[in-house]
């Protein structure tokens, strides 16, 4: 940056009268760069795009600008491969210089380039759900305005257990540690309320088949709880009717199972499933009652989860900045602001605790049909959700992160 004779002269003048001196570095031009980690290939890729088009939105609304100051964005594909997610990142940040990142996806990229981040102090919005990153062993350059793995699924658990009154249920996750966390957090909510696990299969992230995992399903079993990212949700139901299995068994879902953009390619065998999330394109509040119709009018479908999620954060990105008048120079002072954050959203009301991690609503939501298409419409609301739940947090922490081996699975049949 660099400051002319005369606004040096003023600003000196100024202080030496003892005046208020504006921020010269928020007075100056300087774009705010933004890099997108996003997936744009692979199984992700449904989600991946809807990302990009939810921030794209956010920031046409708002003239391309986010926090006083014009936007430069740069999208990455990471393809949803963990390498691919360091290369990008490095390039984000040592090529393009951006001041903030957003993303990635999945958590085993989060995962991946935690230290990256951690190293090179880089302001990240996560859409990715990697537990420990708010946990055991927080970012301090990391704030998720989404949910953790398990955030969603714990109050989903209480569900089947106290309201659904499921006794015996299975679970099916994608084999990855979104999956894993999300199953585990479900697993014990649900086996604490008076509930078994009886069943758990992790196919692949890429598995191009569930066939051998449909033949070994527990159809016994009250439910079925579905832990899977991206369009495996779709492919995983719509092979069940396939095998004859539609009706044999109840379904319900995490945050990503049925997503509205996989919503968009299926039909009646969607129609009744409930799922819990933190957010859903029927929710009735001024923001989303703007940018769902906008959305849907742009790409002929509802916003979920993932176009959701940048839109959330760039929200929480603009405030963050205007209480520190757009001032980029001073990344403490934007991750302290972006802790502090508390503002209406798309999702409703969003604050953060002491680890950076969303305080918020999630919502069960249940598949019904609404002027011709499918829609996920909320049925009851758990307020001001933590990522420690009901937990006391120390008490939480003292346990081993959520995985295939903690908590023990002891009611497998």
């Amino acid at each position: 940056m660099t400051i002319d004779r005369r606004s040096f002269i003023q600003g000196s003048a100024a202080a030496g009268l003892g005046l208020a001196v504006p921020n010269l570095f928020a007075q100056n031009n300087e774009a705010l760069r933004i890099g997108l980690l996003t997936v744009k290939t692979g199984p992700l890729a449904s989600g991946g795009i809807d990302m990009e088009l939810g921030l794209k939105q956010w920031l046409a609304e708002n003239g391309n600008m986010l926090g006083g100051r014009k936007v430069e964005l740069t999208v990455a594909d990471t393809g949803g491969v963990p390498a691919n997610t360091k290369t990008k990142i490095s390039e984000l940040n040592e090529r393009n210089k951006v001041h903030v990142i957003m993303g990635p996806l999945a958590a085993f990229e989060a995962l991946a380039v935690d230290d990256y981040i951690r190293d090179n102090k880089i302001p990240t919005l996560s859409v990715a759900a990697a537990e420990d990153m708010t946990q055991r062993k927080p970012n301090p350059w990391f704030v998720r305005a989404t949910s953790t793995s398990s955030q969603s699924a714990h109050p989903m658990a209480d569900y089947c257990a106290n309201i659904k009154k499921y006794k015996r249920m299975v679970i099916a996750a994608d084999d990855i540690a979104y999956g894993h966390e999300m199953a585990a957090g479900f697993q014990r909510v649900f086996e604490e309320n008076g509930g078994k696990i009886v069943q758990r299969l992790f196919p692949p992230l890429t598995v191009p088949d569930y066939g051998s995992y449909l033949a070994q399903l527990k159809t016994s079993a009250d439910a079925i709880f579905l832990g899977f990212a991206g369009s495996n949700g779709f492919r995983f139901i719509r092979q069940m009717n396939e095998y004859g299995l539609k009706g044999k068994i109840a379904i319900v879902g995490g945050m990503t199972a049925l997503d509205e953009a996989v919503l968009k390619n299926m039909g009646d065998e969607a129609l009744g499933i409930e799922t819990a999330c933190w957010y859903s394109a029927e929710l009735n509040n001024p923001i989303n009652n703007k940018f769902v119709p906008a959305f849907r009018k742009a790409q002929n479908y509802d916003p979920g989860f993932y176009a959701a999620a940048t839109y959330v954060n760039a929200a929480v990105l603009d405030a963050a900045l205007k209480s520190i008048n757009g001032n980029l120079s001073n990344k403490d002072a934007l991750m302290a602001a972006l802790k502090k954050t508390n503002v209406p959203t798309a999702r409703g009301p969003v604050s953060f605790d002491s680890y950076g991690n969303v305080v918020g609503d999630v919502y069960i939501r249940k598949v019904e049909r609404k002027e011709g298409r499918l829609v996920n419409v909320v049925t009851k609301t758990y307020t001001n959700v933590s990522q420690f739940w009901k937990y006391d947090p120390k008490a939480f922490l003292a346990n081993p992160v959520y995985s295939k081996d903690w908590p023990p699975a002891k009611n497998l049949e």
